[in-house]
């Protein structure tokens, strides 16, 4: 179990209202070009949502998203840079220094989403294993972002002295040695890479399947639910929060975001038939057609009722809607004050209000002093 968090949370009412995007590219090779990627996340930084998300698969061609998070941090400065890592076939070890290289690399702003792969193609790309059953890897993901964070605070915040006089880079007594052993998996520590900026970068997990629930709600600082009304969406949103106050989490570190694609080619009409209550469900999850103006409907109703914490939107057509997204819907958000114009701080955790964790190590050396 990784260290508590503790966030202010209003006695009543919703708090903030979060938004993320998905800036994913298909096509032709030049989209997948680092230039289209920064247009991308720099038009979602204009519009001060939290972070960013880039889809990965071994499934599937393209290219790396943590290489391409890394690639255009240094262009972006404030938005969250959040691409998915499989957790499945790679060595938990690694992942972690990648992810916290990309926090560094960003100045803070570094989070990832936990993903599996499922399928006996896959695992033949690597020839380790075969493929095993989803919930089983589910678990094997929850064991990834625990050992992680623990490799995360094997190095204190001051344990880089750099005495130049002396010749000491580290103080020994604030390194510490992580001893993990796992169901597929063992780890020895410390980390190769100094304690991210934000202690743990942000942890995503899409917690519609049954089987990654339990891992999000141990693990995830953002859940996303895939839900068609906003009646779903918070039966989800309980869930969930009920089941990380029985792991001992403080529930209001876990926030709840409502994954939905969203078509705005209509322009301004009202949205598709059926769509005018929300979002109509199709084999790949709930898909909101219509215009910017009634998807802030949507957005603000779902918040106000408290049925989710933020929304994760995926554009049909990135360019296309990804500009009609910022320009439309959430400047009218913005212009109603359901959303902030301006970043709060510097690092993703400040977006999501969420506090920096407590190093597990320092905290019991402290304790034993």
């Amino acid at each position: 179990m990784t260290a508590s968090h503790t966030t202010p949370a209003a006695a009543t009412g919703p708090g903030p209202l979060h938004l993320a995007v998905a800036i994913d590219r298909t096509g032709a090779p030049d989209a997948y070009a680092a230039d289209s990627y920064a247009e991308s996340a720099l038009l979602a930084e204009r519009g001060a949502l939290d972070f960013v998300t880039l889809g990965d698969s071994f499934a599937r061609s393209g290219p790396d998203a943590l290489a391409v998070a890394a690639r255009i941090a240094p262009r972006t400065g404030r938005i969250g840079l959040v691409p998915t890592v499989t957790t499945t076939h790679t060595e938990p070890f690694h992942v972690q220094a990648a992810v916290a290289t990309l926090d560094w690399v960003s100045h803070g702003r570094a989070g990832w989403t936990l993903d599996v792969s499922t399928t006996e193609a896959e695992a033949r790309l690597f020839g380790r294993r075969r493929a095993a059953p989803r919930e089983a890897l589910w678990q094997e993901a929850g064991e990834v972002a625990d050992v992680a964070a623990r490799l995360w605070d094997s190095w204190e915040d001051d344990a880089e002295i750099r005495d130049v006089a002396t010749g000491r880079f580290i103080d020994r007594d604030k390194l510490h040695y992580t001893d993990f052993e796992g169901r597929s998996f063992s780890v020895r520590g410390p980390s190769i890479v100094p304690r991210p900026p934000q202690g743990h970068p942000v942890r995503v997990v899409d917690a519609t399947a049954p089987q990654a629930r339990e891992t999000a709600a141990r693990h995830a600082d953002v859940a996303l639910v895939r839900a068609a009304s906003a009646e779903r969406a918070a039966v989800a949103r309980a869930e969930l929060r009920g089941l990380a106050a029985r792991f001992g989490r403080d529930p209001r570190t876990l926030l709840v975001f409502a994954a939905l694609d969203v078509d705005l080619g209509g322009g301004e009409h009202a949205a598709e038939p059926g769509h005018g209550g929300g979002p109509l469900p199709t084999a790949e999850g709930p898909a909101y057609r219509g215009g910017p103006v009634d998807l802030a409907e949507l957005i603000a109703d779902w918040h106000r009722a408290g049925a989710v914490d933020g929304f994760h939107l995926t554009p049909a057509e990135p360019r296309r809607d990804l500009e009609r997204l910022v320009n439309g819907t959430v400047a009218l958000l913005q212009h109603r004050g359901l959303f902030r114009t301006f970043y709060p701080g510097s690092t993703l955790r400040e977006h999501l209000g969420l506090a920096r964790p407590v190093n597990r190590y320092a905290a019991l050396t402290g304790e034993s002093a």
